[in-house]
């Protein structure tokens, strides 16, 4: 897995966050327009086209969403079609988010999708564009 931001503070919270009971379901067979706003814990598993604001959200293999993301955390698992913004943000294996994403802690599986634009900004800081790391030119090679 790679690991943008990681302390022990965020592993702990994500370790708080997957113990919680999962207070909402929008099932597989479900398809919801409009916007969302819930606390706790929400898991989508069908089909919302609207922004959606809350505190911990799960989007399942066969859940998509249309819209914007506003949460605390964020387990991708299915199809994001809209820009995200949320404190930690885990894309899984077979994952989609095609938009903008804003967060604290971000952890991308290997075989996640991810076209856009990704800022990453520790509490408090203003967000900083992920840029790839640049080697560090070897002096042998300029001879």
């Amino acid at each position: 897995m790679g690991m943008f931001t990681k302390t022990i503070d965020a592993e702990q919270e994500m370790k708080k966050v997957e113990s919680q009971t999962i207070s909402s379901i929008i099932d597989g067979g479900m398809t919801v327009s409009g916007e969302i706003r819930f606390k706790g814990k929400v898991r989508i598993d069908g089909t919302v086209t609207g922004d959606i604001e809350g505190e911990h959200l799960i989007l399942s293999e066969t859940g998509k969403i249309k819209g914007d993301v506003s949460v605390v955390s964020f387990n991708c698992q299915g199809e994001l079609d809209g820009n995200a913004t949320a404190g930690m943000l885990t894309a899984r294996k077979g994952c989609s988010i095609k938009g903008k994403i804003e967060t604290e802690s971000l952890t991308v599986e290997p075989g996640a999708l991810l076209e856009g634009e990704i800022k990453v900004a520790k509490k408090g800081g203003s967000p900083e564009p992920v840029r790839p790391q640049q080697q560090p030119a070897n002096k042998e090679d300029k001879k």
